[in-house]
């Protein structure tokens, strides 16, 4: 069992049980609800066809920050050199439950 939601601008593949790291979203006592889910699979191949209602509801684990990343940029023959550094935010969740067409589907 799995579905695709989309968050973030980003598409993700989750299935319940799963944790993975998500940007910050905003969060109500530690419960998010994905309500933009994009597919439903209860087996491989075969997809749900109506998805109105369809939602994915998750729970925080933890909040954080990545790792650093270096963003240089380089003109060479200018004398132009700058570099910056970068830490996105990110939120930890944990896939509780995936419900669609009345039925619920649990880790």
């Amino acid at each position: 069992m799995y579905a695709v939601i989309r968050t973030g601008g980003k598409q993700y593949l989750v299935s319940p049980g799963e944790q993975l790291k998500i940007e910050t979203t905003a969060h109500n006592d530690g419960a998010i609800e994905f309500a933009d889910v994009l597919a439903v699979s209860h087996e491989e191949g075969k997809y749900e066809s109506n998805l109105s209602g369809a939602k994915v509801l998750a729970s925080v684990v933890k909040e954080g920050r990545g790792d650093k990343i270096l963003v240089f940029k380089l003109k060479r023959k200018k004398q132009y050199k700058k570099m910056q550094g970068h830490r996105q935010n990110f939120v930890e969740v944990k896939i509780n439950e995936i419900l669609v067409n009345g039925k619920s589907f649990k880790a």
